[in-house]
């Protein structure tokens, strides 16, 4: 079949990523095609239940996009501002302060204003078109081909591919054997994430489970296992509430309770947890058709490369999402305009194959990739925890201080001897500081291997050795022990 046109360009995905490196491409002058498998007024949608999300962000990111591309946000994108996003331990007992000044978004406003600026900068947007995968010419990708709106097949040609598709993406599953982006996610490594967005009457105020300034996230392996709840405030009387889990976790819960929970029961069961809704009576707020819906998140360090000859990856197509919060946001905000600056790079230099594309591993590694892997670390080992050890540990293992720096990524100085002057009662608990120790280690020692990311291509396998070899370990030290 004859290509249709020929780009410098194509963005798959027209989502956080998609559009915004569809933006900072086509303003430099590229001829950029977007591609978005839904209709206009639900760009960026993710499946029909609509743009499932937390749809919270840091404010830091947001200055980062503002700083690189001159978009500023305001009411209605930007829906309410938080002060902070806090963690409460199972017995709401103790929480930590674990992210900064931030928003909660009105995800499709946020998607359609982002759109428009690609749309307004001369990317040429293509509406309800089907990506099923990419062109080839050799082991290099050439373009995208799929379904048109009238379901005709159709094959657009491009120098360059940015895969913005998301977790699912064909494109990145259908590469040719390589050894630099790897095709698959494990399971263990994904969150099954559901929430509504509701209006409610407040009962009454009590911060622990609703808080108008302040977004909360609960961590409770018997409610959420393997994940957790969280309750973000909106405008008016509202709130996005929803919970992820891990699969082995929840079967491994499921099987010790004798009992048969879905991520769907799970959530309802949480809102009816929380006393601040009065009378326990709530309705959907479904504006855009997006009051409620189910959606997986990967939950460990993005893929160690980026790129491949033609191609590159940003947003959940490359499991960015942070592995502790499972916030995909941020990420994939930074993923895009990074990968947009560097397309126009590549193109330029007239060379797209992964040595000419490297630099946006060493970009996006530099802005925020080189702490993922140590927070993965930390994930595994907090899914390691039951209720009791994390009510435990919340108290007496971590300062408000050390906390917020693992939560960032950043490394305390703890040891077993500092911690004995808080009594550490009991053989597990004991057992899970000095597994809080060996957690810190890793995460140190991840976050050095990732501080001398390879300079080249050719460097690449030996590197990626030693995180696999440091992974691995952590990964058999902490299995999921949820009950």
């Amino acid at each position: 079949m004859e290509a249709k046109e020929s780009y410098d360009l194509i963005v798959a995905g027209a989502g956080m990523a998609g559009n915004l490196a569809a933006a900072v491409a086509a303003k430099k002058g590229l001829e950029v095609l977007l591609l978005d498998r839904n209709d206009s007024d639900n760009v960026g949608k993710k499946t029909n239940w609509g743009w499932t999300c937390g749809d919270a962000v840091a404010g830091s990111h947001l200055d980062y996009i503002t700083s690189k591309t001159g978009i500023n946000f305001s009411k209605p994108e930007l829906d309410v501002k938080v002060d902070g996003v806090y963690a409460l331990s199972p017995d709401l007992n103790s929480k930590f302060l674990f992210d900064g000044v931030g928003y909660v978004l009105d995800r499709p406003e946020f998607e359609r204003k982002i759109r428009d600026v690609a749309v307004k900068n001369g990317a040429h947007y293509v509406t309800q078109f089907e990506v099923e995968g990419p062109v080839l010419e050799g082991n290099k990708v050439a373009g995208v081909y799929g379904k048109d709106k009238d379901k005709n097949h159709t094959i657009y040609k491009s120098k360059l591919v940015i895969d913005a598709l998301g977790i699912s993406t064909v494109l990145r599953r259908r590469l040719p054997d390589n050894n630099f982006v790897e095709k698959n996610v494990d399971i263990d490594d994904v969150e099954t994430t559901g929430r509504y967005i509701i209006e409610f009457e407040l009962d009454h105020e009590d911060e622990r489970y609703y808080d108008p300034k302040n977004a909360l996230i609960h961590l409770n392996q018997e409610m959420a296992p393997g994940g957790y709840g969280w309750v973000f405030p909106k405008s008016g009387n509202k709130m996005n509430v929803g919970l992820g889990v891990q699969k082995r976790s929840l079967d491994i819960r499921n099987k010790a309770l004798k009992r048969n929970d879905t991520l769907q029961n799970l959530i309802d069961q949480y809102i009816a947890w929380l006393p601040v809704i009065k009378n326990k009576e709530y309705k959907i707020f479904n504006k855009d058709n997006n009051g409620k819906g189910i959606w997986s998140v990967a939950v460990r360090r993005q893929m160690e490369s980026l790129v491949y000859d033609g191609y590159m990856g940003a947003g959940d197509s490359m499991v960015m999402p942070n592995p502790i919060s499972a916030g995909g946001i941020g990420p994939a905000m930074v993923s895009g305009i990074l990968a947009g600056e560097n397309a126009v790079r590549a193109i330029e230099a007239n060379d797209t194959s992964t040595k000419g594309l490297w630099q946006y591993n060493l970009d996006f590694n530099k802005e925020y990739g080189y702490k993922t892997a140590g927070l993965e670390v930390f994930r595994i080992y907090l899914q390691s925890l039951n209720n009791d050890v994390l009510n435990y540990g919340f108290k007496n293992f971590l300062s408000v201080k050390e906390a917020n720096q693992l939560a960032l990524g950043m490394m305390p100085e703890l040891s077993l001897a500092s911690k004995f002057s808080m009594v550490l009662k009991g053989t597990k608990n004991i057992g899970a500081f000095r597994d809080l120790l060996y957690a810190v280690g890793k995460m140190k020692e991840l976050n050095a291997i990732y501080m001398k990311y390879p300079e080249k291509p050719e460097d690449f396998e030996q590197w990626k050795s030693k995180v696999s070899k440091s992974m691995h370990e952590a990964k058999e030290r902490f299995k999921p022990s949820p009950i």
